[in-house]
Order: C-alpha cells, then structure tokens, then sequence
C-alpha cells in the first residue's frame, strides 16, 4: 500500500520510529527499486538545536514548514545527497532523515543506492515524482538511540533517543 501524503502530517518523533520497516520505492526509468527503511532519525522544529530549521525559515528550509510528505534533500560535506520526509502539519518545521535502508547503511549510500539527488528536493512523495513510500505489513522492533553527527546542538538535544533503528541492524 502507497503511503498518502496524510500520513505523515503526524509529528517527526511520532513517525521517525514508524518509517523503520517501510519500503523506500524509487523508479528509474522501467525499474522500481524497493529498499526497506532500517534507520530514521528525528528532527523536530525550531526548539531543536540539531535541526536544520532552528535558527528559522531559509530558502533550504522552506520545504520543512509545509506540511509533511515531501522530499527534503540537501547536499552534506559537499559530497553526499541526504534524504529527509517532512512530517507535520504547516508553519512547524519538522523532518526524518532516512539513515538507512537494507543493502545500504549510512544517509549517504542510501541516495546512492536509489539514485535520489536534489533535483527530487521538495517533491511529494508519490509514483509522479518517482519516489514513494509503501507499507507491505512488515513490523520493525525498535532500538532507540542517540542521534549522530549533531554535536554542534545543545547537549539536552544531543542526548535525546530520536534515532531509530530495526533491531536487526542495530550494533
């Protein structure tokens, strides 16, 4: 079943845990690769030190104050393509960074695997664009962590358990 963009105007700490287990489906040219999410983490608005939105609405995080089911890409180190959902309703920045999915660990090679460059940044996700998400019934079980890369946040913020990993692929 192909996730509608209503189901993720629920809130990023509610979903980020929920996205672990979906199919990531990208379409390239006749081929749909599926890849089953297997590490998120949250990010949640303004009062979030490690998001990208909290020093306010840019250009780059524009995409984040709509509401949620868009894609949210933007280029890390200068090398490496990252995938964010927004989440959310309008006007509350929030998102879900897709650390991982099977046969690629890391936000970097996920975008590679699938082929997901900025050109897809602010699309709804949907078959259109050629990026979705689907749920096949798959139940993930859950281990929280600490989020990664953020020590520039207020240590109240580097401490929270917003990354979410499938107990399978958890070290």
């Amino acid at each position: 079943m192909i996730l509608q963009r209503e189901w993720f105007w629920a809130s990023a700490v509610e979903l980020a845990p929920l996205l672990v287990g979906k199919l990531l489906c990208r379409k390239i040219g006749d081929e749909v690769i599926r890849a089953r999410i297997t590490e998120t983490e949250c990010y949640f608005g303004e009062e979030d030190t490690a998001c990208h939105a909290h020093k306010g609405k840019t250009n780059r995080t524009e995409v984040m104050y709509g509401e949620g089911g868009r894609a949210y890409i933007y280029l890390c180190y200068g090398i490496h393509n990252l995938l964010n959902i927004t989440t959310g309703v309008e006007g509350h920045p929030e998102a879900v960074l897709v650390r991982g999915v099977e046969g690629a660990m890391g936000p970097g090679r996920v975008t590679r695997l699938l082929s997901v460059d900025r050109s897809l940044n602010r699309e709804i996700l949907s078959p259109n664009c050629g990026l979705w998400l689907e749920d096949d019934g798959y139940v993930s079980k859950i281990v929280k962590g600490k989020r990664v890369g953020i020590g520039y946040a207020s240590l109240s913020d580097q401490e929270k358990l917003w990354r979410f990993t499938d107990e399978k692929y958890a070290k």
